[in-house]
């Protein structure tokens, strides 16, 4: 069930509405049954995965706390990693590693045929296979202690608004919610459907607007010159930005109508000054959880600093290869690593060049150049992401440096002047919002104006929706992942 669908408009009112007449007692019973039917309605079949992982999960967390052996400790620890490990290795990445090695091999004229699995990436897998990693871990730390209710740990690893796309809640900060009593507050529901509406503008609106021009140009680059890709490549960087941050607003803001409290997963990535700021800001809950169950572990920061590169490389080449079974994720992955550990060998180089330059005098446009030279690091690496295979990605970059001129027209892309305009005016719109969540909460920002004005603007946001927004029922791109 797609958030951007008249099933979910549906679905989500009746849900939030009987959710609030039940009584307490019996809720998580009530979203436990919305939150199977929420995933069956993509592919029933494959609820049979998520429940082996609730199930293995479950058992294994209370037999890691009833065993006084380390030893068996560590095995029904490692018994949970490595059946939830198994089913995302075997649905995700099983073809693409015989494909690979069936490639290795015709390198030196040895012939292979793979058996290929034709099977559906189960959507939120890698999702909630991270989710149950988490909780296992935790529960071998001592960091929480294991749920002893198997339908309230079901509901904590489905339930609906963050099941599909995250963000990867820990169940430190989950788990006891369902145990709460929620009850109807206007302010916080009114608050839940403000961030769901701009949710579904940012996704219907600018999202799948962008995805028509970025899908027509990186479908076809042969097609296009310099100018045109590089437009393409620019609009995908905030194509999947608000692809991605409007599910997580939808996601966090229907939870919050029924009282729950998700953590933030965006915080305006493209203001970062820095790569490692960057990843501070975009997709947080991802990249708080490979800070602390593969970094960490790894030995952190408080190790050798050659040690400290590697970790880093690994990090990121693991976060490439978790986005997809594709060798153009795994390189986005490894150019993100470069970037994290070629930013202190290049301090001292971009110092001296910001000094010689004079850039330092004024701190506004310094930090106004650090904005836009990461967002060209940024972009530079989602071409790999986005292409449909390494060649074109290659192929793209080598285009942008060598066939490069001003001359655009609208027509080439197959859209009119107005859709452009729609999609330009509309990041404009973003990055205005942006602006002032970076002084205030866009919430608080409301609530500081005059009623007529604050239903004004989200009238207008309605109308907005409703007159430019893309109703085909595109796909949230993270639901690949």
């Amino acid at each position: 069930m797609l958030f951007n669908s008249i099933h979910f408009l549906i679905f989500f009112p009746i849900v939030a509405a009987l959710y609030f007449t039940i009584k307490h007692k019996y809720r998580w019973i009530f979203l436990l049954v919305t939150s199977y039917y929420f995933y069956m309605s993509w592919k029933v079949e494959y609820t049979v995965l998520l429940l082996i992982s609730t199930v293995v999960t479950f058992y294994t967390a209370i037999a890691i706390v009833k065993s006084s052996n380390q030893r068996l400790k560590q095995f029904y620890l490692w018994t949970s990693i490595i059946i939830n490990v198994s089913m995302l290795f075997f649905f995700k990445y099983f073809n693409f590693v015989t494909d690979s090695v069936r490639e290795f091999l015709a390198l030196f004229s040895i012939q292979f045929e793979p058996f290929v699995l034709n099977v559906l990436l189960p959507v939120g897998i890698s999702f909630y296979t991270f989710q149950a990693i988490s909780y296992s871990v935790d529960v071998y730390n001592n960091k929480i202690n294991p749920e002893r209710n198997f339908g309230m740990y079901a509901l904590y690893h489905s339930f609906f608004p963050q099941l599909v796309a995250g963000p990867i809640e820990r169940a430190g900060n989950l788990l006891h919610q369902f145990y709460e009593e929620h009850k109807f507050e206007y302010k916080r529901v009114v608050d839940g459907l403000k961030l769901m509406l701009w949710g579904f503008f940012k996704k219907v609106v600018v999202a799948d607007r962008l995805a028509i021009i970025v899908n027509t140009v990186y479908n076809n680059v042969g097609d296009y010159t310099g100018i045109y890709l590089l437009v393409g490549t620019i609009f995908f960087a905030f194509q999947i930005y608000c692809d991605f941050s409007g599910y997580s607003d939808i996601a966090i803001g229907s939870a919050q109508v029924m009282g729950f409290r998700l953590m933030d997963n965006f915080k305006r990535p493209y203001f970062s000054k820095s790569i490692p700021e960057f990843w501070r800001r975009w997709h947080i809950s991802l990249s708080s959880w490979f800070r602390d169950y593969l970094y960490i572990p790894l030995g952190g920061s408080k190790i050798s600093v050659p040690r400290w590169y590697f970790n880093l490389f690994i990090i990121f080449l693991v976060s490439g290869l978790w986005h997809g079974a594709k060798w153009t994720f795994i390189i986005w992955g490894i150019l993100h690593g470069i970037y994290m550990i070629s930013s202190p060998f290049t301090k001292k180089w971009r110092e001296y060049i910001v000094n010689k330059v004079g850039l330092d005098r004024s701190t506004r446009i310094h930090n106004l150049f650090k904005i836009a030279f990461v967002f060209s690091l940024v972009c530079f690496s989602w071409i790999f992401f986005r292409a449909n295979n390494v060649h074109d990605a290659f192929y793209i970059i080598s285009k942008i440096f060598s066939d490069f001129n001003f001359e655009f027209s609208a027509h080439l892309l197959n859209i009119g002047w107005p859709t452009l305009i729609i999609a330009l005016f509309s990041i404009a719109l973003l990055e205005f919002v942006h602006l002032i969540q970076s002084h205030i909460s866009i919430r608080e920002f409301l609530d500081s104006k005059a009623l007529y004005i604050r239903w004004g603007i989200l009238i207008m946001i309605i109308i907005s929706i409703l007159l430019f927004g893309v109703f085909e029922q595109t796909e949230f791109i993270y639901f690949q992942f």
